[in-house]
């Protein structure tokens, strides 16, 4: 971890491996400062990792980085032990957190941590970068809820990349709150709801056979994208809706 002037630079690493006899190990697990990184206890061949909080923020000024690479063979989990609160900072800066996502072939990640919540007076930036195998898995689950109870947003920039084989088949981004374009809350943007989420879901077998594009209940929507993923994007009025919104979007892709 380095402090450095207006905030706090850290950064967090997992790699996880196919141990040739069905398990996962993990060779590297590094995090420091506000990014603890801790094994949990997994199932089966399935490793699971837990990005545990030591500190408060992302502060403005701050810089975290975590990447996590799933090698040949490795089935692996990551979550967080709570949500990620974006909170404003002394000088005013913008924080910045950058996600990177690494799955080679035969291999499988589950990305799914908690709510990014972007509390009053914050400014974070979020990117999430992902680079999967043809042959790779993915599960990634995206939160972010705007404003604790019965407070106004921060302004919050997310920005999610999916490659696949080298192919770009998802690049977008969300900027919500003060300074965010006009419209960002209007009835073609959030339509006043505080929680929006997306699930990315990448299987081989969408390749023959995608999902069809639909909306799965009021509020949610089911994507095809052009490679072996789908993905589901939902707004709801709070973070326990949205769950739900996408924990049965990803049931009915079952």
């Amino acid at each position: 971890m380095t402090t450095v002037a207006g905030g706090v630079r850290a950064s967090a690493r997992v790699l996880a491996r196919g141990d040739g006899r069905g398990g996962t190990v993990l060779p590297v697990l590094e995090g420091e400062g506000p990014l603890a990184v801790r094994r949990t206890r997994g199932s089966g061949a399935e490793a699971r990792v837990m990005l545990v909080g030591a500190m408060s923020g992302p502060l403005g000024g701050d810089h975290f980085e975590v990447g996590a690479h799933a090698a040949n063979g490795a089935r692996l989990r990551v979550g967080s032990a709570a949500a990620t609160l974006a909170l404003p900072g002394q000088d005013k800066a913008g924080a910045r957190y950058d996600v990177r996502l690494t799955v080679d072939d035969d291999a499988e990640l589950y990305w799914l941590p908690e709510q990014l919540i972007s509390a009053g007076g914050s400014d974070l930036t979020v990117t999430t970068s992902v680079d999967l195998a043809a042959g790779a898995r993915l599960l990634l689950r995206e939160e972010q809820v705007l404003g604790r109870a019965g407070e106004e947003p921060g302004r919050l920039t997310s920005r999610l990349t999916l490659r696949i084989d080298g192919r770009c088949v998802l690049d977008q981004e969300l900027l919500c709150g003060p300074g965010a374009p006009g419209g960002w809350d209007g009835p073609a943007g959030l339509a006043g709801h505080r929680a929006v989420g997306q699930l990315v879901v990448v299987r081989p077998g969408f390749a023959t056979e995608p999902p069809a594009a639909r909306v799965f209940e009021e509020g949610a929507a089911v994507m095809p994208l052009a490679g072996p993923a789908a993905l589901v994007t939902a707004v709801a009025p709070d973070a326990l809706r949205l769950r739900r919104l996408l924990d049965g979007a990803l049931a009915s892709l079952d």
